[in-house]
């Protein structure tokens, strides 16, 4: 089985209750975005720290990590400026349910 790569885009809210709030005034926003982009995304979800959303993880069927980076910074939530932080790193799918098992 063919190991799946892409890459991993974590985002990190601002700390602070502004980018909490942005992120409520966001979300439909970046739902509708988000479909717009299924075909690019393996999977894509909010991170939680103790108290509550922390920032977002998206993993795209990218080419580069520029074409991740620019996907991510697309979204409602990159262009309203919520994120401190955005870490890019490529991904390879090795083992578990999500490719079937394992690749090698």
């Amino acid at each position: 089985m063919a190991r799946m790569t892409g890459y991993a885009v974590a985002c990190y809210d601002k700390p602070g209750p502004e980018a909490a709030q942005i992120r409520d005034e966001k979300m439909a926003e970046h739902l509708a975005h988000i479909e717009t982009t299924l075909d690019k995304l393996w999977i894509a979800g909010p991170l939680f720290g103790d108290a509550g959303v922390i920032g977002s993880l998206l993993i795209y069927k990218a080419e580069t990590p520029e074409e991740a980076r620019a996907l991510a910074m697309a979204d409602p939530y990159g262009q309203a400026g919520i994120w401190e932080r955005v870490e890019v790193s490529r991904f390879v799918g090795a083992a578990g349910d999500w490719v079937g098992g394992k690749t090698w």
